[in-house]
């Protein structure tokens, strides 16, 4: 009896190839962002103009997402050589680990802003950080898990020792040459420790602005009357592809707004791509860390 005819299945030979070289691509990307591209730090700058006519203008240095690490030593030099602004302000997740907070503390004393220097906090602040499924970025909802207390009280009491103002779901005041600022802080939104009821304007004829570390608020904050908002929290997507983006940002506004200077009529909203990773994710791709200088003008300039 003869054996049933079978189709053979045959296999292009430039599979094996092209399979190869992809692999290789792959990994020096991996290679790339773990090695380089998530301690390539750089400074940026903006120049927003939501100042009354004449003002003076006003320099924040805002950082975020640093996400320190005991022994940090590259991040902590970076932020060191760092210029002194009018304002400094940082929007949380400063620890990566709660032996951190020696290296924030030490990192963050030289940047102190010349008129005043604000924080609040993300929940790494709060919480050790945990091993992720990286998957799990890509879902919508992601279940609840139970977490670590961090030091956070600890680092709230030594940057206020230092001089920092910590805005917990509160408002501080500041003026420069005649041009009154309200400030908003926000606790962390994305863990919903953030409270809206106190963040109506109070002063309509001062420079609004909010301090947050996710910039999910931002539609309130804006119909509110803050005329310039500054958050984190996305790491501007960390990995980024060419054309696409951000692949995701852990946020509910729109992934093209997850990094940079963006405008909402009269107000603008900048989010940072901060400065570190979680230790549990330690690569970058064409996100390269950052620290930005805000240079506020008058309108029309």
């Amino acid at each position: 009896m003869r054996a049933p005819v079978g189709i053979a299945a045959t296999v292009p030979n430039w599979i094996g190839p092209t399979l190869g070289v992809g692999l290789a691509l792959g990994a020096a990307c991996v290679a790339y962002g773990v090695l380089f591209e998530r301690r390539w730090y750089r400074a940026s700058s903006y120049r927003v103009a939501v100042l009354p006519a004449n003002a003076t203008p006003v320099r924040i240095l805002h950082l975020s997402d640093m996400h320190f690490v005991e022994g940090d030593r590259a991040k902590g030099a970076f932020l060191r050589g760092l210029e002194q602004a009018d304002l400094a302000i940082v929007t949380g997740d400063m620890l990566g680990d709660p032996d951190g907070v020696d290296d924030v503390i030490q990192a963050l004393r030289p940047v102190r802003g010349r008129l005043g220097s604000y924080f609040v906090l993300g929940s790494n602040d709060y919480w050790a950080p945990q091993p992720l499924n990286y998957l799990n970025y890509f879902r919508r909802e992601r279940a609840q898990r139970a977490g670590t207390r961090g030091r956070g009280d600890e680092l709230v009491r030594r940057l206020e020792a230092d001089g920092w103002v910590h805005l917990e779901n509160a408002k501080a005041r500041v003026a420069n040459d005649g041009v009154a600022f309200e400030i908003l802080g926000l606790d962390d939104p994305h863990v919903e420790y953030h409270d809206l009821r106190v963040a109506p304007r109070t002063d309509p004829g001062a420079v609004g602005l909010a301090v947050v570390h996710s910039p999910d608020p931002t539609p309130e904050l804006v119909a509110l009357g803050y005329q310039m908002i500054v958050s984190g929290h996305t790491h501007g997507g960390q990995v980024r592809m060419p054309l696409v983006g951000a692949l995701v940002t852990n946020s509910d506004v729109p992934r093209r707004l997850a990094m940079g200077l963006s405008r909402f009529g009269d107000a603008y909203l900048h989010v940072s791509p901060g400065l570190g990773t979680s230790k549990y994710a330690p690569f970058r791709f064409l996100c390269r860390p950052e620290a930005t200088y805000l240079e506020l003008v008058a309108r029309g300039n």
